[in-house]
């Protein structure tokens, strides 16, 4: 209400009186109240009344001139009511009652009241301020008058950060000319009289009209009437005071000051469109970019992860053996560095890609923006997809070359078991062709002849002791062939030889039996003794070779029980040595024999045995031999047998280590689901709680160190089996690159939740009531329900569900269709039904401002309005504007909003 009576009638609507306050609700009251003595002193100053009779007039005139017409006398023009009702008609824009056209005093007081009901029908209570007044011409209650629809249309409705009417235009002015020096902006009296508080306001707004440099804060009256003269010219702004009246007073009148001001804030009013327009476009703008930014950053990382997929997945694919054993551990180690080194920091890569894929989603949903789909071929699917390939060719690759390796080692001993017993038979057959094919027998005497023959049949003897060795040749070539040995070739060659060999000695035996057999029946006399001795030194000799080759025969085992049958074989040979000492007196005492007759009968004997070649010499050599590799056979395998006992404590140590490892990431892994759905307490409680928990799992690290260490000991140590654990070190691996990159998912989720919730403002309850509700319709506990689950959760909280829309509802929460829906996608889905979020009719509207309400924009437009960067990143996306009314290089911000949140229309 405004009480324009004061204690002195004659100037009822100054300052003093203005403590009940106008307007709607009661608010004109705070811009009329008292400011200080100094005003109440100054109340009656005639100048006050001369400065509002001409602002007042200027500023009635700015609004009766659209309906083509003015006034000249405040307090006479006003007096029949007609032009006072035109003026409400057209700064309110509403029609009023039909006015009397009659000359009589009743019909101009009946028209005035036409004017005061509708000012008082705007909320504003009008006190002694009656039509008599007004139809009397009283000039106090006619500028109170005015000053009441200046301060209700012009002033009242000014909003500036919360603040409206004349503390609001108050604080617009100090905003605006905040940059200029020399300016001030307190009051609306004083702080306006040198003029640069008007020119810094049209220099803000309109810099090209203001040299505001070439002002000087001494020469006031220059100031103003630039002011005045430069927003009459350009702004439509009438001359509402005179220079010379604001200088030559001592204060100002404040109500002209804040009618004239008033104009100026409504002149720039379109700017302060245009600015609200720019920062809700420019806020919009930065989202995207941002959002932009991620998406190309996933992008990049996606390409790199699963170019190093694409590149790895052959290496691993690659089974191609090589030729040697140290050539496939050099694969194996390379395999080690592969899973030790490699392939860590790749899962990590891969677990953080999956984060920020989810934060980008939620970041897009918080922002009214449709979901990232990523380019063909790089979605989170197909790195999974990828990834799976990769883990099943890793899958079989270190078995394979453990396999590789044993084929080998196994290639490796029956290769030198080939070239051992090859050079022993070799060595056996040297010069045995020539031997039978050396025609003596011709030349020969009867005894001599038989002395052949029994030579001949004891080299049968030993021609068939060394046929099983020859077959063994033969099946050990061919297990080379069969296991594909490198040097197969070399193999079979020597292998031919050695067997066409064998074929032409027996070729040339039974040849050279024929012979002898021919000039038999002329031979009578033999050396029994001699023949006794052939025959029984010649398989004793074989039996001490085949000892020989047995003793140094390589062997490979794996496990302490090869080893000792091993050893229980050798310690049974050793229990048959005494049983071939006496065998071995007892063929040389046939020798000894044969020598003491001959010396008694004085027969002179040859130097050697006609028919044998094993001399005693010979014998006692090779018997030798065999007593030297007995204890050299008890030594390595005894070294074996610690060997396989230290690989047993290898075995051991690593299944302790294993079988404390193995249950306790199990348990973790089981642990985090339920915290996951047993969240209690503050999401931020629930966060310091999972990184606490994370912090504990990655302390127990080291325990897969050790267990590392004790994986490589045992691969080195060519250790292939273990049965003292069912966990593998792949098994813990594995197991522990699932329990961090559950934990870290955990945890993103309850950051996105903790994003969502601040974005949207959910309260602490409500998101517990959410994870309540969602854990209840959970059945399976495992994060994610299906849609018949999640179609029950919406009715409990009161959806009334169709087909369609319940459709509707999944492709939101489900965009790609998995037919699963996450705690995250719920909470998100809960929040966006009643936040309000910045939209693509919203943003259209803003740059409808900075085009000036066309249905298109200009380059040069974006270009002022709005930031560098963010005008090119329009120029660059905005296509051409094809309506009807387009200029050259229009843009049209329509399809470009609508993009901007996936729309096809609005």
């Amino acid at each position: 209400m405004v009480d324009y009576h004061a204690a002195n009638q004659s100037y009822q609507y100054g300052p003093s009186s203005a403590g009940n306050g106008a307007g709607g609700g009661g608010g004109m009251g705070d811009y009329m109240a008292q400011e200080d003595d100094w005003d109440r002193d100054l109340l009656l100053d005639p100048a006050w009344e001369k400065q509002q009779r001409k602002t007042f007039t200027a500023w009635c005139n700015s609004h009766l001139r659209k309906a083509g017409t003015q006034i000249e006398n405040i307090d006479e023009d006003f007096r029949d009511g007609l032009k006072l009702m035109l003026l409400l008609e057209v700064i309110s824009g509403e029609r009023l009652p039909k006015p009397e056209r009659g000359k009589m005093r009743v019909h101009k007081i009946n028209n005035v009241n036409k004017a005061l009901d509708f000012i008082a029908s705007k909320g504003v209570k009008l006190v002694s301020i009656g039509a008599e007044e007004i139809v009397d011409g009283n000039a106090k209650m006619t500028l109170g008058m005015i000053w009441t629809i200046i301060l209700r249309f012009a002033i009242q409705d000014i909003s500036v950060e919360e603040t409206s009417a004349k503390e609001g235009l108050l604080l617009w002015c100090q905003r605006k000319t905040a940059p200029y020096k020399n300016v001030n902006v307190q009051n609306f009296h004083i702080s306006w009289k040198d003029g640069l508080a008007f020119n810094a306001l049209i220099h803000r707004h309109r810099p090209e009209l203001i040299e505001y440099d070439k002002l000087r804060k001494d020469d006031p009256v220059t100031n103003l009437n630039n002011a005045f003269e430069v927003a009459e010219k350009y702004l439509d702004i009438p001359k509402m005071l005179d220079a010379e009246d604001i200088v030559g007073t001592l204060r100002p009148d404040e109500k002209a000051i804040m009618t004239y001001v008033s104009c100026f804030y409504h002149a720039f009013s379109g700017a302060q469109k245009a600015e609200t327009a720019a920062n809700r476009i420019c806020k919009v703008l930065a989202v995207n970019q941002e959002n932009e930014h991620l998406m190309e950053d996933y992008e990049r990382l996606a390409s790199d992860l699963l170019e190093w997929i694409r590149r790895t997945i052959p290496w691993l694919e690659d089974r191609v053996p090589q030729r040697t054993i140290q050539e496939m551990q050099q694969k194996l180690e390379d395999f080690r560095d592969y899973r030790r080194v490699h392939k860590p920091p790749k899962v990590q890569e891969k677990c953080q890609l999956e984060i920020n894929f989810n934060t980008l989603q939620t970041k897009l949903r918080l922002s009214n923006r449709p979901a990232f789909m990523p380019s063909e071929g790089r979605m989170v699917s197909d790195i999974n997809n990828g990834w799976q390939h990769l883990e099943q060719a890793e899958k079989g690759y270190e078995e394979w070359l453990l396999n590789e390796i044993r084929r080998l080692e196994r290639l490796d001993h029956l290769a030198e078991k080939f070239r051992q017993k090859a050079s022993i038979h070799e060595a056996w057959t040297d010069g045995k062709e020539a031997m039978l094919k050396h025609r003596d027998y011709e030349t020969a005497t009867l005894s001599d002849i038989k002395a052949l023959i029994r030579k001949h049949e004891a080299f049968e003897s030993d021609l068939a002791a060394h046929q099983d060795r020859v077959e063994q040749i033969a099946a050990i070539a061919q297990e080379l062939n069969e296991l594909d040995y490198y040097d197969s070739h070399n193999v079979n060659t020597r292998c031919q030889k050695i067997c066409d060999q064998w074929d032409a000695l027996g070729n040339l035996t039974h040849s050279r039996r024929e012979a002898l057999e021919k000039t038999e029946k002329q031979l009578e006399t033999i050396d029994q003794l001699h023949l006794e001795y052939a025959k029984r030194a010649a398989p004793f000799n074989n039996w001490m070779e085949s000892a020989m080759e047995d003793l140094q025969d390589m062997f490979i085992v794996h496990t302490i029980e090869e080893i000792e049958g091993l050893i229980s074989a050798h310690d049974q040979f050793k229990s048959t040595l005494p049983d071939a000492d006496r065998e071995r007196e007892a063929i040389l005492a046939i020798h000894k024999e044969a020598q003491r007759i001959a010396e008694s009968n004085h027969i002179k004997l040859s130097a050697s045995n006609p028919y044998t070649t094993v001399t005693p010499q010979i014998i006692n050599s090779k018997w030798e031999k065999v007593q030297q590799l007995v204890p050299k056979r008890d030594h390595a395998l005894m070294e074996e047998q610690s060997k396989q006992q230290s690989n047993e404590h290898l075995r051991r140590q690593f299944a302790s280590q294993a079988n404390v490892v193995g249950p306790w990431i199990q348990t973790k892994m089981e642990e985090i689901g339920r915290i996951s759905i047993e969240m209690n307490g503050t999401l931020e409680d629930q966060l310091n709680h999972l990184k606490q928990y994370e912090r504990s799992i990655v302390d127990y690290k080291p325990n897969l160190d050790l267990l590392e260490q004790q994986h490589q000991l045992i691969q080195e140590a060519l250790i292939f089996d273990n049965k003292h654990t069912n966990y593998t070190m792949e098994h813990i691996r594995v197991g522990w690159e699932q329990l961090l990159t559950t934990i870290a998912r955990t945890i993103n989720e309850i950051e996105n939740q903790i994003l969502t919730r601040d974005a949207k403002g959910i309260s602490q309850e409500q998101m517990q009531e959410f994870r309540a509700s969602f854990n209840h319709f959970d059945k399976k506990q495992t994060g994610s329900m299906d849609s018949d689950d999640f179609r029950a959760l919406l009715i409990s909280t009161g959806y009334s569900l169709g087909d369609a829309e319940f459709n509707r509802i999944m492709s939101v929460v489900d965009p790609n269709h998995s037919g699963l829906v996450t705690f995250q996608a719920f909470i998100d889905f809960m929040s966006r039904e009643t936040t309000d979020t910045d939209t693509a009719d919203q943003v259209i509207a803003s740059f409808k401002v900075l085009a000036g309400d066309k249905n298109f924009i200009t380059a040069e437009e974006l270009r002022r309005e709005l930031p560098p960067d963010q005008a090119e990143y329009c120029i660059a996306r905005m296509a051409p504007y094809q309506g009807p009314d387009t200029v050259p290089g229009a843009l049209d911000y329509k399809s470009f909003s609508t993009a901007l949140y996936g729309e096809s229309d609005l």
